[in-house]
Parts: C-alpha cells; sequence; structure tokens
C-alpha cells in the first residue's frame, strides 16, 4: 500500500503526533539527567529531537531556541554521506560538528545522529546537539574570541561514526580523550547524548508496535502538513509588502569592524522572503556565521512573528526563503572561524526584527539585549589547586512591547529557555565568589512601556592566574526603542583589581588575566522603550521611583513627573499635558 493511500482516522493521527512530541521531550529531560557539565544540565544549552527519514524535523525540545533547524541540517549531512551508499544501518551513531553545514553553529556544539530502523526499514532518526564544555583549541572552553581560522578552535567532527552497527569506534574516543582540557565532562556529555538517543530510538519502536510503522509514517506526513497549514494560515494575517533594516556586526574580535548587515523582507499570502544580500563579506575573526546557522536565526524571529505557540517541525517553515551571498559573513565557508557565530545570528535576527516591529507591535517588542553575553573564566580552585572552568551566558533586558513594559534579567532571544550557572553552584565548583548579582539601573529604555532591566554579576577571583574571555557583544551602539521609545543601553564589563585601579569598559576581550581579589563586573543593557515616555501613567512612574528604576531627576526629565523621594507623592508637570 502506498503511503498516500494509507487512510487512519484524525485521532489516531493525533494521539501519534503527540507520541512523537512526548519522546522528544522525554530524550530532552534524558540529557539533561545524565550529562556531566553545568553548561548542559544548568543552563541547558542543548537540543534535541526526531526527524523522519529524509531529515525533515518532525519535534524539538530545546533550552536554545537558536538550535531551530540545526538538528535537520545534521542529519541531511548524515544521509548525504551515508545513505545515498546504503551505509547507514541499525545501531549506527555518528558525530558531527561541522559548522559550515552540519549543525551550522561552532565547534563547541557537537551533534550525535542515530538512524531508526523498523522492520528493516529506515523511518526515522533521533538526533541531539549540545555544547561540550571543552572540544580542545588554542583556549580553554574553546569558543575564544580571538581565532583566525577553524583549526584553532577545536576537534572537527566531519559526520563521522561514533558506532558502526553497534560497535563503539574506540580510537575516536581515545583521541577526544587526548585533545580536551576536561575529557571526563566532553566524554561524560558524549555517554548522556548517546543515552538521549537511544531512548528516542526505543520510544518510535513502541510507537510503531502499538499502532504499526504504515498509521507512524502517515502520522508524521500530516504533522508536516499541518505544520505548513498554521504557518500559511497566520502568514495572510500579517501586513504585506517589503520592508528592510540595516545594522552593523561590531567587531570581528581582532580589531575589525563594525562590518555592515542588511535585510529586505519581502511578506506575501504564500512566501516569507528574507533577502540579506549586500551584507558584509565573510572576516578575518571568529564571527562568521554559516547559512545554517543564518537559517536556524530566521527560523527563530518568523516562528515569533507568525505562531510562537506552534509546535516545532519543518512543515511550519515551507513558506519561508533566505537569500543570501555565498561567503558572507552570515553564510561563510571553511576555513573561516566561527566560535562566535551567534553575534552575527543574533544581528540576523535583529535586522528582520526591526524592520517588521513598528508593524506588528503585538508580537515584536524594541530591541533586548541583542548578544549572548558570553563568558569564559578559568584557573584554579583556591582549595583543591583542581583546574575549574565556567562557561555560560548572561541574562539581560528585554525591549518594552505594545501594553507591557520589558522583562529584567533574561537571555537573548537565540538562548530562550537556558539558564545562569546558580550562584551557590559557581561558588563551590569555581574558584570565585559572587560580589554582587543584581539589576543594572542605568535610566535607559525610558517609555510608555519601559524598557526591561540588564543585570550586574561580578566574580571575584579566589585564586591567581586566571583568565576571563568575554565576548559581550552590542558594546557600541545602545538598543533601539520603539514607537517613540527611547533607546536602552550597552553590554559592557569593567576589571576592578585589588590594588584599587579599574580597567574598562570592554566588550570584548581574550583571556584577561585575573589575579586573587580582582573582580570581574559584568553589566548586559537595559532593554529599548516602547511609545512615547510621556504617556506612562505618572502612578506607575512614582512606583518606578520607589523600586529604584528611575531616579527622582528621570522621572521628572524623562517622564515629565515630579516624585516626592520620601512620600512618593507624585505630580504631571506642564510638559505631560
Amino acid at each position: 500500500m502506498l503511503l498516500n493511500e494509507t487512510k487512519v482516522d484524525p485521532f489516531t493521527l493525533e494521539i501519534v503526533k503527540d507520541s512523537l512530541l512526548a519522546t522528544g521531550d522525554e530524550m530532552f529531560i534524558a540529557l539533561a539527567k545524565t550529562s556531566m557539565s553545568p553548561i548542559i544540565y544548568e543552563v541547558l544549552d542543548y537540543a534535541s529531537g526526531l526527524t523522519d527519514a529524509k531529515g525533515q524535523l518532525l519535534t524539538q525540545g530545546n533550552g536554545v531556541t537558536g538550535f531551530i533547524g540545526m538538528l535537520s541540517f545534521m542529519v541531511k549531512q548524515t544521509l548525504k554521506k551515508y545513505g545515498e551508499k546504503g551505509e547507514l544501518k541499525p545501531g549506527d551513531i555518528i558525530v558531527i560538528n561541522d559548522p559550515y553545514g552540519g549543525g551550522g553553529s561552532h565547534l563547541s556544539d557537537v551533534g550525535l545522529v542515530m538512524p531508526i530502523f523498523y522492520e528493516d526499514e529506515l523511518i526515522a532518526f533521533s538526533a541531539n546537539k549540545a555544547h561540550w564544555t571543552e572540544v580542545g583549541g588554542k583556549d580553554p572552553g574553546s569558543f575564544t574570541n580571538d581565532s583566525r581560522d577553524i583549526f584553532q578552535e577545536g576537534l572537527q567532527f566531519p559526520s563521522i561514526k561514533l558506532f558502526d552497527g553497534g560497535q563503539l569506534n574506540q580510537g575516536l574516543v581515545e583521541i577526544i580523550q587526548a585533545n580536551v582540557r576536561f575529557p571526563d565532562l566532553s566524554l561524560g556529555d558524549m555517554w548522556a547524548q548517546v543515552a538521549a538517543l537511544k531512548t528516542g530510538e526505543r520510544r518510535v519502536k513502541e510507537i510503531c508496535d502499538k499502532y504499526g510503522k504504515e498509521t507512524v509514517l502517515a502520522a508524521i506526513e500530516n504533522q508536516l502538513d499541518h505544520g505548513e497549514t498554521i504557518s500559511r494560515q497566520e502568514l495572510k494575517k500579517l501586513p504585506k509588502g517589503t520592508f528592510t533594516a540595516e545594522g552593523f556586526v561590531e567587531t570581528d574580535g581582532i580589531g575589525n569592524g563594525p562590518f555592515p548587515i542588511q535585510v529586505k523582507v519581502t511578506i506575501t499570502d504564500e512566501e516569507f522572503i528574507c533577502d540579506f544580500r549586500g551584507s558584509s563579506p565573510q572576516v578575518p575573526g571568529p564571527v562568521n556565521c554559516s547559512f545554517t546557522g543564518l537559517a536556524s536565526a530566521v527560523r527563530t524571529i518568523f516562528l515569533a512573528i507568525t505562531n510562537p505557540d506552534q509546535n516545532v517541525n519543518d512543515g511550519v517553515f515551507r513558506p519561508l526563503k533566505i537569500i543570501v551571498d555565498e561567503g558572507s559573513i552570515m553564510s561563510a565557508e571553511r576555513p573561516a572561524p566561527t566560535s562566535n557565530y551567534f553575534e552575527t545570528m543574533l544581528g540576523c535576527t535583529d535586522l528582520i526584527w526591526k524592520s517588521l516591529a513598528p508593524h506588528i507591535p503585538h508580537r515584536l517588542a524594541a530591541a533586548h539585549l541583542l548578544s549572548v553575553c558570553s563568558v569564559t573564566l578559568s584557573g584554579s580552585h583556591q582549595d583543591t589547586n583542581e583546574p575549574f572552568l565556567i562557561v555560560e551566558p548572561s541574562v539581560g533586558g528585554w525591549g518594552g512591547a505594545d501594553g507591557q513594559d520589558g522583562a529584567s534579567g533574561q537571555f537573548c532571544v537565540l538562548d530562550g529557555e537556558t539558564y545562569n550557572v546558580p550562584v551557590e553552584v559557581a561558588e563551590t565548583r569555581y574558584g570565585v565568589m559572587l560580589d554582587e548579582y543584581s539589576l543594572r539601573i542605568d535610566g535607559a529604555g525610558a517609555g510608555e512601556y519601559i524598557g526591561g532591566k540588564g543585570v550586574i554579576r561580578s566574580y571575584r577571583a579566589m585564586s591567581d592566574d586566571q583568565e576571563a574571555t568575554i565576548t559581550y557583544g552590542r558594546n557600541q551602539y545602545r538598543l533601539w526603542g520603539t514607537g517613540g521609545g527611547l533607546d536602552g543601553s550597552v553590554n559592557e564589563f569593567y576589571i576592578h583589581k585589588a590594588n584599587g585601579e579599574l580597567d574598562g569598559p570592554y566588550g570584548v576581550y581574550p583571556r584577561y588575566k585575573l589575579q586573587k581579589n580582582d573582580v570581574l563586573k559584568l553589566m548586559t543593557a537595559t532593554g529599548g522603550g516602547y511609545g512615547d515616555p510621556l504617556k506612562r501613567p505618572a502612578e506607575q512612574v512614582a512606583k518606578d521611583v520607589k523600586n529604584e528604576y528611575f531616579t527622582v531627576e528621570e522621572a521628572k526629565t524623562l517622564f515629565g513627573v515630579e516624585v516626592d523621594p520620601t512620600t512618593f507623592a507624585y505630580q504631571e508637570l506642564e510638559a505631560r499635558k
């Protein structure tokens, strides 16, 4: 019986679809529960899910929204290498971190792919992608911010078999062990990924046992078609026309920049076209992003614009079209360095966001922190003298929106549902103390709806000769407001040295030497404001002053409200009338 002749009642199709979604969720939890690194089990810097036999994404459970779609690129590269020759078999697991095609991020994000066979037929893949604490390279933590080519950034896995028919490639494991600084963490995370893949395989086979292979395949096809239908319905609700925006990637980390980037978004009833042609060519430093990374960035904002509640699968993105120059900063080619690819990804997301925010304010707020604000801090623990390594993103402010203030202390859009390493974990496992973790109050982002606050997170070195590699993008250009709202602030950091000297501010710095009692003060941006500040209710302005979001003087000059600092009584000034 041909697949399109299979007739399955809609209730069964829905049950099978939900079973596949539940499988993706279980895979996600299994990886977190068995991983060894805080960047995975605390921060949730990973993604997992299922694709069909062609590599089309079916379900993705992930903390990192910037990984949307990357699993399917991994599977398609695996199919290109092994599938055409019939070299995939039960028990295979392929490891891949190729930034230029198979996953599209940086070498630190290591993907595993497992074909799922049922009755000797390839019916699906389980896949995941996780940020390993270490993949080697010239700097601790691997994703450095001043590399000159991909070879300085760590081990490359060009879609090779970790397991061949269930047989472990022990030589590959030993190569990993010999080339990373924290082999127990990296290999521990690898085995956690394997466990999650096998969980997915087991559940898919159980679903096939219960409902039959043909029913499952019919449900997969229906799931993809349903995703497309929902997207096309939402597309018809969007304003039609062509919308443009320009921006910059501020620096490549080695002294060059800023680099111009641009987009032309064309929306019709049938297509959502993003044309990035004319943007900067690829650059010497590691902010280059590959096409697969660009595609994931565009998918993220497309989902936010059309239907953020929609379950993610490749059918959702069928109306989406991306055009870009080959060899550009957002479609880089080997051997361009890509460690900090995420800064360009965010720049591309921001272009689409900025071009459409005035036209769909119910979906898009003013600018948010627009950087991963990554921190890599290494050294020796003061009590044990054992080496430690902090690898984490930072939270900041989101922009004000139509009807609500911006959220404070949240990760950037491409980080999604991720988390900080908790203070208690950081102080226990690493050679640091947290002197401060607070909201940053800088008077920026005023509007009818104010921008959310960035944060201040201060690490005190508890031992000598620590090294901090910091990438705080969006350090030169303030976050844009919209609808009359004022701009937010920038991301930056300072070093308060033990001898009393103050160094900074900086945005990007490789391997800053910290001695005992030096304090690394990280400060993320306040989001842009939405709407005229003079329209913010005077009562709310008084509450803002009471909450110390704005000073008495800022309330007067920005909002036209005079507030008594002792009683918080207020009166409107002439400017508001």
